[in-house]
């Protein structure tokens, strides 16, 4: 993980602090406000015995001020279900503070902005998933953590794009259904040597021709990584000949192909962190690049921020700061939903 600037009581002491981490990509004017925000939200949290979780991909004053643990999907649910503090406010979105309430259901949850949603997580619905099921009797359902609670209660075990494959492979079945991001699934078949259809794309499914699979796809998609393009990567490799490109696992195959590296996002910051490159360019959500610029001062890292996430810039220092002040946006699951949901995302946080 990143390392972020603690607890600071002091709204000048933490400027100073953000201003020598990002003073290349903050203006010092909005340092000096978000300061402020941020030296009262950990006032706050300490006074409310609150625990911050910000993933990878908040914006850099936010991520490197106010987070205890900074990280993916697989990390921040791990310490969501370790913490002992009564709150946990997910500087994330929707899905993520659900699992974070799934796997600690005694403590509240506090999500700091309400249309804190994902593109992912909305294409697709419990509904779908039992529909699926009735079609493939038997077949296991492997679901995506990116997906809201009750289509995680319709599943058998969750994933994150870290730790896809090993769970995938974990099942002693021939066939799986994969759920519900069309590209992972592609790149996850891929490389665990299966052959992979999408029902509801293949035409000739349902006519009565047998079709050879070991893999049930759903045709979701991440709104940002969907848009990195051939043409994208072309045009970065003719103006920086010498660029190590990295792409996430939501990326296209085609785009994946034509990277040098692939992974999670902590997997994408280890490998920059443990490499020598003459610069590097991250094709996922914009903020991560910067936050690992602000990190690691030495590595040049270009930036390809046309797309960034609407969802996950949502969450701002504001919305934070409210978000403890009144516990607002508390997050509440259904008793039977939260119980089903909890078996498949530990069972994710079991195989790791």
């Amino acid at each position: 993980m990143i390392s972020v600037l603690g607890n600071e009581t002091s709204a000048d002491e933490l400027y100073l602090k953000m201003q020598d981490m990002l003073g290349d990509v903050v203006p010092d004017f909005e340092l000096r406000i978000k300061a402020e925000l941020a030296a009262e939200i950990n006032r706050l949290k300490v006074e409310k015995n609150a625990v911050i979780l910000g993933h990878n991909y908040m914006e850099p004053a936010l991520f490197h001020s106010i987070p205890d643990y900074v990280g993916d999907s697989l990390d921040l649910a791990r310490r969501a279900a370790e913490t002992d503090k009564d709150i946990i406010v997910f500087c994330g979105v929707r899905f993520m503070a659900e699992t974070a309430k799934i796997l600690n259901p005694s403590r509240t949850v506090l999500l700091p902005s309400e249309k804190a949603g994902c593109s992912l997580a909305a294409s697709i619905t419990a509904a779908d998933v039992r529909e699926l099921k009735q079609k493939f009797p038997g077949v296991p359902v492997v679901t995506y953590v990116n997906t809201y609670a009750d289509v995680k209660a319709e599943s058998d075990v969750c994933c994150t794009s870290s730790n896809a494959a090993t769970v995938v492979n974990s099942l002693d079945s021939d066939t799986v259904i994969f759920l519900p991001d069309e590209y992972l699934a592609k790149n996850v078949a891929r490389e665990t040597g299966r052959h992979i259809i999408f029902p509801t794309k293949d035409p000739s499914y349902g006519s009565g021709t047998e079709l050879d699979y070991q893999m049930i796809g759903w045709p979701g998609r991440c709104e940002v990584h969907e848009k990195f393009t051939l043409e994208d990567i072309a045009n970065i490799r003719k103006q920086f000949p010498d660029v190590v490109i990295l792409a996430h696992p939501e990326c296209s195959p085609e785009v994946v192909d034509a990277c040098d590296y692939s992974g999670s996002t902590n997997a994408m910051i280890r490998y920059v962190e443990q490499t020598k490159a003459p610069r590097y360019l991250l094709l996922t959500e914009c903020a991560m690049g910067e936050n690992i610029a602000a990190a690691n001062p030495e590595k040049e890292m270009l930036r390809l921020c046309s797309v960034r996430c609407p969802h996950m810039n949502q969450i701002t220092l504001e919305d934070t700061l409210a978000s403890l002040q009144k516990n607002q946006y508390v997050i509440e699951i259904p008793e039977d939903i939260l119980h089903r949901a909890a078996r498949a995302v530990q069972r994710m946080i079991e195989l790791g």
